[in-house]
């Protein structure tokens, strides 16, 4: 071996050395560029979507429902799946859909994925309650949960008991509800309907 490649050799292994713990310290500080992975996450779809397959086979992740979305509430899905990557989703807990009254992002589809219907009709998933962890347990006056949901008392209400209780047949799912709760964890989610069956 010459002078030459043993130098060459010599610096490469030296480099890798310094290299390689820098790397791993900006590993850890950046993280994984998908924070979250499928199918863990809970994916809620917004308002009008179709289900799930048909959504994923319409849908042409164009983006003119995150565009429109004057919540702000409907974002793109970052997924390590490229059957997800770029689909529109709502995270409650960064901003719940409002049922707007436009209902802008089911007239800006181009495909399809998402279905016009009337806003008592939008089922985005299901609010369930966990007694449990609810301030009211512990004699706390807290209403954030009804106060603030958009439908009213077609969704959600106090029961006799004064506890809470979510009306099926009236909850969108829009999540404001969950973005309203101040226990941590929240007393109350959004569910996709899927899971409930």
């Amino acid at each position: 071996m010459s002078d030459e490649t043993g130098r060459r050799d010599f610096f490469k292994e030296a480099l890798n050395q310094i290299m390689k713990p820098v790397a791993e310290f900006l590993d850890e500080k950046v993280g994984d560029p998908f924070p979250f992975d499928e199918p863990d996450r809970t994916i809620l779809r917004p308002p009008g979507a179709l289900p799930e397959d048909e959504f994923l086979e319409k849908c042409l992740r164009c983006g003119n429902c995150v565009r429109n979305c004057p919540a702000n509430a409907i974002q793109r899905l970052q997924s390590r799946d490229s059957n997800l990557i770029n689909t529109p989703y709502i995270d409650p807990e960064e901003q719940p859909c409002v049922i707007c009254d436009s209902l802008a992002c089911m007239h800006v589809c181009p495909s399809g994925a998402l279905q016009l219907v009337f806003a008592e009709d939008i089922r985005i998933g299901l609010a369930v309650f966990n007694i449990e962890t609810c301030l009211r347990t512990k004699s706390v006056d807290c209403s954030y949960c009804i106060d603030t949901c958009p439908i009213g008392e077609d969704a959600i209400k106090f029961s006799r008991d004064g506890m809470v209780e979510v009306l099926d047949s009236g909850c969108t799912g829009c999540g404001v509800c969950q973005y309203a709760c101040p226990t941590d964890p929240k007393s109350i989610v959004i569910e996709p309907l899927p899971l409930l069956e």
